[in-house]
């Protein structure tokens, strides 16, 4: 209850209670009504687990829940199950969608973008367009954890991606938004220079910047995917450690970006995962390695 107390001091848009498997909380409930009744919006983003299914989904938003977020990373049972590596997960996910859309709240489906995945772009867009979640968040892999740097796509690969996701978004009945794939958002920008659909906004979020995570045992960092710890919660104040910690700060200085990050006149709203440049170069502030653009300024010093 102190910590939901101390982030709601510093106002974030939104609180995601995340896990492993946030229903496994028996004070779940409680944890959300305290956080919506000192103002903060709430998200849910629990495992598609039988107890998942038995939950009430009305009471949780009566409680505050405003939106939840469930993982696709098939786009048939066959792929799902097995990248999830637990049977019956993508039914139980499609259940559990139709229940929060019954129940008020909105739908935000998370769909893991790796080379293996990549074959199943128009099948997800499809599933997608079946389902009609509010959101669609597009994750690019990042080498952390159990995922491997074999299962990156390639820079180019990622691009052509991109480029589908904007040519179809005036005509998908829901909004596309990327994690750790920041460069879609320079996309946009592009495609909008030339004619294209304007975005309607684009929030400059990335690890450490407007994000901060909070693990299971109270560790503080920039994200759930770039595991550099600023201090912890039992004994340090949240808002401090975001608002001055170095780890934070120099990830909030878009001019202290390394590689052609620096260079590219789309840092501030782009920037890069900083998360995939700590798992694949060792380095947070090292340049996107899933990035194929050159920036102005490198390509006209090369042409001159």
């Amino acid at each position: 209850m102190r910590l939901i107390d101390s982030i709601a001091e510093l106002a974030p848009p939104m609180l995601v209670l995340t896990g492993g498997d946030p229903m496994m909380r028996p004070d779940i409930l409680e944890l959300i009504g305290r956080a919506t009744a000192k103002g903060l919006r709430v998200a849910l983003s629990p495992a598609a687990t039988p107890r998942l299914l038995q939950a009430d989904f009305a009471q949780l938003r009566q409680a505050g829940v405003v939106s939840m977020s469930l993982s696709l990373d098939g786009a048939t049972r066959e792929t799902h199950d097995r990248f999830r590596g637990v049977p019956h997960t993508f039914e139980r996910t499609l259940q559990a969608a139709q229940a929060a859309k019954e129940a008020g709240i909105q739908l935000q489906i998370n769909t893991t973008l790796s080379h293996s995945t990549l074959p199943e772009l128009d099948a997800f867009i499809d599933l997608m367009r079946e389902l009609r979640p509010d959101v669609w968040s597009v994750f690019v892999l990042v080498p952390t954890g159990r995922a491997s740097a074999e299962d990156l796509p390639t820079a180019d690969e990622l691009e052509s991606v991109w480029q589908r996701l904007e040519s179809l978004r005036s005509q998908l009945p829901f909004a596309i938004k990327t994690t750790e794939g920041h460069h879609y958002r320079r996309v946009l920008m592009q495609a909008a220079k030339t004619g294209g659909q304007a975005p309607r906004h684009l929030i400059p979020t990335r690890d450490g910047k407007g994000v901060l995570f909070i693990s299971h045992t109270g560790e503080v960092q920039p994200s759930g995917f770039l595991p550099l710890t600023a201090g912890n919660v039992r004994t340090d104040d949240l808002a401090t450690l975001y608002r001055h910690h170095p780890i934070f700060t120099t990830l909030r200085d878009d001019d202290a970006l390394g590689g052609k990050c620096g260079k590219c006149e789309y840092r501030r709203v782009c920037g890069g995962s900083r998360a995939r440049a700590f798992g694949s170069l060792g380095d947070m502030m090292a340049a996107e390695p899933l990035c194929n653009y050159i920036p102005a300024p490198l390509r006209n010093s090369s042409s001159s």
